[in-house]
């Protein structure tokens, strides 16, 4: 009777441990471990890097399985949200830094710190991990991230003897606007500005003159305050379309890639894009066409820019979350960052792996991208909660008006602060 009764409680036991594991169906019981993992990797070579490595993974590590998830930039916040509110969400999320602040604050998210190997942490500067860090904690891993240049038709730079800038000698702002000038007429522009989303752009290149705009006080709380320094960028935009004529008004609307055409048909001779859009212009360019990449002009405060990088996050409700950080440092191992870098056409945060040769060679402008590697910091705004209502309701709009001569820039200063400064009220009472 007692061995029966020991036998009925030691099933009760086990039955109970497994309900306080929260260890979901076909998620390890009694068997391998096994992580969704979500990735958001779509050109053709990230792809292909992305699964081969989780092929690799899952090959030398037959108790911790990945599955490959293929998600979409297009609609990762909206669909992570539903996953989360909703106990579905991935257990390894592939997100950028910029979207992770309120699922931080929301408890959607694990904290990393402590799970990470020394190497990892070591290896990736303190300003790629202040775009991570919410509060105390650690919510992700910066792995990939990009800087703004310029791409440009290289003939049309030549053929009007302006000076070609460099990362040890760029162009001011003052003298990017001239050589603008320089280049446009008789139908063509110098330079392109696709600001579909025209705030990221804005603020990202306006560190350079010293602009900061988000300000946060010892009690954390933050507030907006448009200073000298965050005019710099919006005055030459608008001076380029609307006194100058150097850049079309046409373009404000559009996206990157919208522009590529124009760049490739000679009707402007700069588009200022994402060191990514690269991997573009090789597969669409004509024969024949001699493009370069040059550094994004420097203000005060030299070629600063801000970036959000690319991130991995552990999502709070994985059960597995020592297994997914240990994936999350087999991804980012430095030849492993390379591959993941390579295929993106993008930077790799981590110091080692930056350092490698393929990422140093001239051809398709990777040396230009890389010396500016340490200019790039998290761009302030990135981490305050209500930065994407102020963004969409507030920013674009007044930004837009600005740029196409609709309002001054004594209204765009008023908008940005008063109508921002309400809105971040309301996240911070």
């Amino acid at each position: 009777m007692r061995t029966r009764a020991a036998a009925a409680l030691a099933v009760l036991l086990l039955l109970l441990a497994g309900c306080a594991g929260g260890t979901p169906a076909g998620r390890g019981r009694g068997g391998p471990v096994t992580l969704r993992f979500q990735s958001l990797a779509w050109q053709r070579e990230s792809v292909a890097a992305t699964r081969e490595l989780v092929r690799e993974w899952n090959a030398a590590h037959p108790e911790v399985r990945v599955e490959y998830v293929q998600g979409s930039w297009d609609s990762v916040h909206d669909q992570l949200l539903t996953s989360f509110e909703g106990g579905e969400a991935p257990d390894v999320i592939h997100d950028a830094s910029d979207d992770l602040a309120d699922f931080a604050h929301g408890g959607y998210l694990a904290r990393l710190d402590g799970l990470l190997p020394a190497r990892l942490t070591s290896d990736i500067p303190e300003a790629a991990w202040r775009t991570t860090t919410f509060g105390d904690g650690v919510y992700g891993v910066p792995f990939l991230q990009e800087p703004r240049v310029l791409i440009a038709d290289a003939t049309r730079l030549r053929r009007a003897g302006v000076r070609i800038p460099t990362p040890e000698d760029p162009w001011t702002w003052a003298e990017f606007r001239t050589v603008a000038e320089k280049l446009s007429g008789h139908g063509t522009y110098g330079v392109a500005w696709p600001l579909k989303e025209p705030v990221s752009a804005t603020l990202d290149l306006g560190l350079s003159a010293g602009g900061g705009l988000f300000h946060r006080d010892a009690a954390g709380r933050v507030t907006v305050r448009f200073g000298p320094g965050d005019a710099v960028v919006p005055r030459t935009i608008r001076d380029q379309v609307v006194t100058d004529r150097s850049a079309p008004a046409a373009t404000l609307g559009s996206g990157g890639s919208d522009t590529l055409p124009g760049l490739f048909g000679g009707r402007y001779a700069m588009v200022p894009l994402g060191f990514s859009y690269r991997q573009q212009i090789v597969q669409q360019a004509p024969k024949g066409f001699d493009w370069t990449v040059l550094p994004a002009p420097a203000g005060a405060d030299g070629l600063t820019q801000g970036v959000s990088p690319q991130t991995l996050s552990v999502a709070a409700d994985c059960p597995h979350r020592k297994e997914a950080a240990a994936f999350i440092s087999f991804l980012l191992r430095p030849g492993n960052m390379v591959r993941l870098a390579l295929g993106d056409w993008m930077l790799p945060t981590g110091t080692r792996a930056l350092r490698d040769p393929a990422l140093h060679t001239a051809e398709n402008g990777w040396a230009t991208g890389t010396a500016l590697a340490a200019h790039l910091r998290p761009a302030p705004a990135r981490s305050v909660r209500g930065y994407p209502e102020w963004r969409d309701k507030v920013a674009a709009p007044a930004l837009q008006e600005y740029y196409s001569g609709s309002i001054g820039l004594d209204a765009l200063r008023t908008r940005l602060e008063k109508d921002g400064n309400l809105v971040l009220a309301r996240y911070q009472r």
